[in-house]
């Protein structure tokens, strides 16, 4: 539906000036809500999608201010984001996002929001979704499908047909009416001036997984003075050949101008990116190349392509053993599976503070000189992949050695990915590598210990192969995310903090998501024993069925107060959780399974405790529909640094 009738949108929830201008609608910052938000809202009717589509959006952010498109399902407390942005531009821009065939209804939730500066805005054009994958292309419409040309000085693509004569060359025939009437792209070396003048077009960044045969049309002529390669980029800039045309590409086919030559492609995509379709020429005569009828199918060209690969078989929090890891025994010691019981002398693992990691060695160990080898599971080649996990070091000499990442090819061939360069200082660290590998390969993790001197332990917990973010989540690394801070009825803020708090013996050393990031904490020095703080969360919309909400809560310090969960509706408070006193030195998981049928929001309230050493702080809150998957672990208070 484009908006220049408005009728099956509907304006709401904030009263800012939400106005039709002509043809297209825009917020502005000249009003604001009873409590200062500056947003604008669009929901669409309810879509019943049984296939595969396409939403584009042609937009516009002036100055300064966001633009996010959300999917909102019944039952779930939180939108799943499907695309935004925040980058002001001087015209209109379209995006493109696809939208998963689902057996649910849902709507479409747009939220703009302008920024300060004078002059912000938040323009909409035109919402329009039809059937099929955003990929697809016939180069009809004005829009091209949100394809782009990256801009060139010298050869670019242009939009051929339409009865326009092309660079010196005669009006062809489009493919996909075959009449000079049609559309499609070209790009023509006349202009052509130095070696391997590029150019490129670029389809729209994918927003969801997919796997399946790209097929498109092309011509072709002078084929020794040009190269046409098609890759795809991810969001990183980095590129991966898919195919590339040959003299064997047109071997069945007429060398004669105008005989469009058909081409498929398998297109493995598990992460975001672009197609680019791109051509290069070596002079003024390389000739032309022209694009046509761009379509994707999820079933993949060839039967013999392997089924796409699931990374989450690489992932493991090693509570329920070594998943799909396995060690290499003669090379060594081997990597040991423990837990430590919650206490106030030492970290226990990183999934739930209280639940088992894996060790590699501790300098009480009775050899003095060893390797420890933790084998993955086989990845397929030709794919790019992005890995984290968790690591704490011990010891007072922690050298690079300590731990290490290898990539292991089925020729036995070893590639170091990840080298530990950062001194852990016993507080969980999060690590994040990019890779990719041409062939089947392993993931090897590996510790060396060259002398008694230098074997500190060495901990592993949650392996994760594409980590994704969860609508609802809020690690806190970019602020406060959707929370706000209670400014009637407490004492203080939550205080937004990287690194330790500043009084002794109490608070986290770090933040639960990286070990290197942010967290919220409550600063007890200024307070009065007996005095709160209040983070409230957005108005949750409620449902017939459960919710669960999982968070990280850190309660240590000898003079400890109390950590308390609400749920506020009409006015009326619930309490969902509570935990007194001192609890651990580590991060512990909090689960709360609940069931709220009208809007509410929920609350974290922080009391301070007896004395100073009494910080209490939270991290990594995360709100997801359907019960919770595992039982709340309820930690008691030990008093001694025992592994198990």
């Amino acid at each position: 539906a484009q908006l220049k009738s408005c009728q099956t949108y509907v304006y709401l929830l904030y009263p800012i000036r939400l106005f039709v201008l002509g043809h297209f609608v825009a917020v502005d910052a000249n009003s604001t809500d009873e409590q200062g938000r500056e947003k604008g809202v669009l929901l669409s009717p309810t879509l019943y999608q049984d296939e595969w589509s396409c939403l584009r959006l042609v937009y516009q952010i002036m100055e300064s201010g966001s633009l996010e498109v959300l999917q909102r399902m019944d039952g779930k407390s939180f939108d799943r984001p499907l695309w935004s942005s925040k980058t002001p531009s001087d015209s209109w821009i379209i995006t493109s996002m696809d939208l998963q065939n689902t057996t649910e209804p849902y709507r479409v939730v747009i939220e703009g929001k302008p920024g300060q500066s004078p002059g912000s805005s938040v323009a909409i054009f035109e919402i329009h979704i039809s059937p099929g994958y955003c990929l697809d292309c016939d180069f009809d419409e004005s829009h091209l499908c949100g394809y782009s040309n990256q801009w060139n000085a010298n050869v670019n693509w242009f939009v051929g047909g339409g009865r326009v004569q092309l660079l010196q060359n005669d009006v062809l025939n489009d493919h996909t009416y075959n009449n000079k009437t049609g559309h499609f792209m070209y790009v023509d070396s006349i202009y052509a001036k130095t070696f391997k003048e590029v150019a490129k077009v670029m389809s729209p960044m994918t927003t969801v997984p997919m796997s399946g045969c790209l097929s498109f049309q092309y011509q072709r002529s002078e084929e020794t003075g040009n190269l046409f390669s098609v890759y795809t980029r991810d969001r990183l800039g980095q590129y991966q050949e898919l195919w590339k045309a040959g003299s064997e590409n047109q071997s069945e086919w007429s060398q004669m101008l105008g005989e469009w030559i058909p081409a498929q492609v398998d297109l493995k995509a598990p992460y975001s990116v672009q197609v680019v379709f791109e051509v290069a020429f070596n002079s003024r005569t390389g000739g032309r190349v022209a694009l046509d009828d761009i379509s994707f199918s999820p079933d993949f060209c060839s039967t013999d392509t392997e089924p796409t690969f699931d990374p989450s078989i690489a992932n493991c929090d090693f509570e329920s053993g070594f998943c799909h890891y396995t060690q290499d025994r003669t090379t060594g010691s081997s990597w040991r599976r423990v837990s430590v019981k919650p206490n106030i002398f030492s970290n226990g693992d990183h999934t739930t503070g209280a639940g088992s990691f894996l060790l590699a060695h501790s300098r009480l160990s009775p050899r003095s000189g060893y390797v420890s080898h933790l084998v993955g599971p086989t990845l397929p080649g030709n794919m790019k992949y992005c890995l984290r996990f968790y690591f704490s070091l011990g010891g007072f000499n922690q050298t690079y050695q300590a731990l290490t990442v290898y990539l292991e090819q089925q020729s036995s061939s070893q590639e170091t990915i990840w080298t530990q360069g950062e001194k852990s200082r016993g507080i969980w660290i999060a690590a994040d590598v990019t890779f990719q590998t041409s062939q089947p390969a392993k993931v090897v993790f590996v510790s060396t210990c060259m002398s008694l001197w230098d074997c500190g332990s060495v901990a592993l917990d949650d392996i994760n192969v594409l980590p994704s973010s969860l609508p609802g989540h809020c690690d806190f690394e970019a602020g406060l995310c959707d929370y706000t801070q209670d400014k009637q009825s407490d004492a203080a803020d939550w205080e937004w903090r990287r690194g330790p708090t500043p009084t002794s013996y109490t608070g986290p050393r770090s933040d639960h998501t990286r070990g290197l990031g942010y967290y919220l904490h409550m600063e007890a020095s200024p307070l009065l024993p007996g005095q709160n703080i209040r983070l409230l969360s957005r108005s949750l919309r409620g449902s017939r069925g459960f919710q669960c909400l999982c968070f990280y809560y850190h309660m240590y310090g000898s003079g400890t107060g109390q950590l308390s969960v609400h749920l506020e509706r009409d006015g009326e408070h619930g309490l969902l959780w509570q935990q007194r006193g001192e609890q651990s030195i580590a991060w512990l998981r909090a689960r709360v399974q609940y069931q709220c049928d009208t809007q509410h929001q929920i609350v974290f309230e922080a009391t301070r405790g007896s004395s100073v050493r009494s910080d209490i702080a939270i991290d990594d809150i995360i709100l997801e529909a359907g019960p919770c998957s595992e039982p709340e672990i309820k930690a008691n208070v030990g008093a001694s640094n025992e592994i198990e």
